[in-house]
């Protein structure tokens, strides 16, 4: 039998990071991040490339961070606790060309919950989701309804809006249309207890959820 890819010491380093997070203790426990968060990542996006480039000849899993991974170090200057690091990593699978503009699939790894599953958002110059998703769902507004009764029952759904300038999470699916004039993001997604990542089948049970969801990426963020 393989070996799990993810194992509890994962979780563990996240768990003390988020008690303890300051530049010091990142210092001092330096190797188990590379040890228990960046290697196992490295090699949960390696086993999940493949399948993902059958999906998609020109997602970029070329493991670079950006494209593939997550930052942990947080900006602070937009940090409101000012914690100089996230207590939580993702891997991601986007256009290469397009990355930091269209959606992406991704698997987050976090202390008490692992999530796997679309995301897009539409803030900033050139952003997919405004000049090119969000019109065709306008057009087609029966696609999102076929989506939602597929994929409704098995995974969450939430988007983001605008309000008195302030990001606002909305629950359940945008269905009607003065929902789209407005939305700034969308996130579908399923999560898992942390017991679930730590199985040697976790890499083909993320590789199912994000084939599942792969038409939102198609639909809304290739050309």
């Amino acid at each position: 039998m393989p070996s799990a890819i993810i194992t509890s010491e994962t979780f563990r380093f996240f768990r003390e990071l988020a008690r303890h997070n300051r530049t010091e203790w990142m210092n001092e426990n330096r190797e188990r991040y590379r040890s228990q968060v960046v290697e196992p990542l490295h090699k949960l996006l390696d086993a999940l490339a493949p399948s993902m480039r059958k999906l998609y000849p020109h997602f970029d899993t070329s493991g670079r961070t950006g494209p593939n991974f997550s930052r942990i170090n947080r900006d602070i200057r937009f940090a409101r606790d000012k914690t100089p690091y996230r207590t939580q990593m993702y891997v991601m699978f986007a256009d290469a060309k397009t990355w930091k503009l269209g959606g992406q699939l991704y698997v987050g790894i976090s202390p008490e919950v692992v999530t796997a599953g679309f995301r897009m958002y539409g803030q900033g110059r050139g952003s997919i989701l405004s000049d090119s998703g969000i019109p065709r769902v306008m057009k087609n507004p029966a696609w999102l309804a076929q989506q939602a009764r597929r994929l409704g029952k098995k995974y969450e759904s939430y988007w983001y809006s605008v309000e008195k300038g302030e990001w606002t999470k909305n629950a359940g699916w945008p269905l009607q249309p003065e929902n789209w004039k407005k939305l700034k993001g969308w996130v579908v997604r399923k999560q898992m207890k942390p017991a679930t990542a730590t199985r040697p089948a976790f890499p083909r049970e993320a590789q199912k959820i994000l084939a599942d969801l792969f038409p939102l990426y198609r639909f809304l963020s290739m050309p």
